[in-house]
């Protein structure tokens, strides 16, 4: 079944996003201990969920840094995102109706490619970008919203020629199976809610992820993964 969602109701949401993790992992049990399957994780919320996706399957596990394109004088609406690699999405039915001009449309995604170059250095440091053509890569975060920052993550990935492109999130609205219906492979998503409000409310503990966090969770995996492999 290639568009794969699980009801559930709110009294069963996830206590965190590591909580959320575990759970998502159990529906991408088919994927489990195969040397071309890679979990990419959405930076900065993906990462505690990825990391249990990549640890429960046996799976390698990276990073892929995305930036929201916010409306300038609505920053929390998303116009577009940048990814790793030069790629860009934009929204232009957001962009249309809030009025936000080219101007302000390349002064937005200046400062987010700064953010975007920094992260990069912080997460990656030297490290490689790997490899992933023919591959299965299982694209991991806290959850969809508007769609924006996951569709160029899909973007960004499709230049790289990968086998396969899932897409797995712990909760996403109910017509994020639509949007993605032509983009991903497949798209894993526990609940998906008519009434949707945000990523947030699905979680008892939605603090938002550090850096530090980013960086100790995929350090961590690295050296667990490298001790597990000998």
């Amino acid at each position: 079944m290639p568009f794969e969602t699980l009801e559930a109701s709110m009294e069963n949401r996830f206590y965190d996003r590591r909580d959320a993790g575990r759970k998502l992992a159990k529906q991408l049990e088919q994927y489990g201990w195969r040397d071309d399957v890679i979990v990419l994780a959405l930076a900065r919320g993906g990462v505690p969920v990825g990391y249990e996706v990549a640890k429960a399957l046996g799976a390698d596990l990276d990073v892929l840094i995305v930036r929201k394109l916010g409306v300038p004088h609505h920053p929390e609406l998303a116009m577009g995102a940048i990814a790793s690699g030069g790629t860009e999405y934009l929204n232009t039915f957001v962009i249309e109706t809030s009025g936000v001009s080219q101007w302000q449309i390349n002064a937005v995604k200046a400062i987010e490619q700064k953010e975007l170059k920094r992260r990069e250095e912080l997460y990656r440091g030297n490290r490689p970008w790997p490899s992933i053509r023919d591959r299965i890569v299982i694209l991991v975060d806290d959850g969809v919203a508007t769609g924006s920052t996951m569709q160029a993550a899909i973007m960004a990935l499709r230049t790289e020629k990968p086998e396969r492109i899932v897409v797995a999130v712990p909760v996403a609205p109910s017509e994020s199976i639509n949007t993605f219906a032509g983009m991903a492979d497949e798209f894993v998503c526990i609940y998906h809610p008519e009434a949707f409000m945000s990523v947030g409310q699905f979680y008892t503990v939605f603090d938002q992820t550090s850096d530090h966090e980013v960086h100790r969770l995929l350090t961590e995996f690295r050296e667990e993964t490298a001790r597990v492999r000998g």
